[in-house]
């Protein structure tokens, strides 16, 4: 029998702007590097969802956001780990995404989606995008 993989929680932001929705590049070397996924990271002990995307949309980003409802809730396994991810509506109150710790930033519209490559475990979330209304 093999022991228990590693959960690891996970806040990512939904930064919605003039229809376009903000998509960040993992880094190269990184755990699926490369491909492109909703900015947010890791909850560390003893923060909240919210307070976990607070600060690493300003570590990523170098941005100030408020976050709004949660969207999404997806657990999703991979071989070395599973993942808890909650996906949060969020509001841009002040500066202009940079790529302080992601490889790229991008505003997208809806039908540039598929041209993304994204973790298999935004699969359902990009179903529930796909299929809705962007705001």
């Amino acid at each position: 029998m093999s022991a228990a993989k590693k959960v690891v929680e996970v806040s990512a932001a939904l930064i919605f702007r003039g229809g376009k929705l903000l998509i960040t590049q993992r880094h190269a070397h990184a755990h699926l590097g490369g491909l492109w996924e909703f900015p947010g990271g890791k909850r560390e002990a003893g923060e909240t969802c919210e307070q976990c995307l607070v600060r690493e949309i300003g570590e990523e980003l170098g941005v100030e956001i408020s976050v709004g409802e949660l969207v999404e809730e997806i657990a999703h396994d991979y071989p070395e780990k599973s993942v808890h991810l909650k996906f949060f509506r969020c509001e841009l109150l002040a500066g202009e995404p940079q790529p302080l710790d992601c490889a790229a930033v991008k505003w997208i519209v809806k039908s540039e989606l598929a041209a993304h490559e994204f973790p298999a475990a935004d699969a359902q979330l990009l179903e529930k995008l796909r299929a809705g209304n962007w705001c």
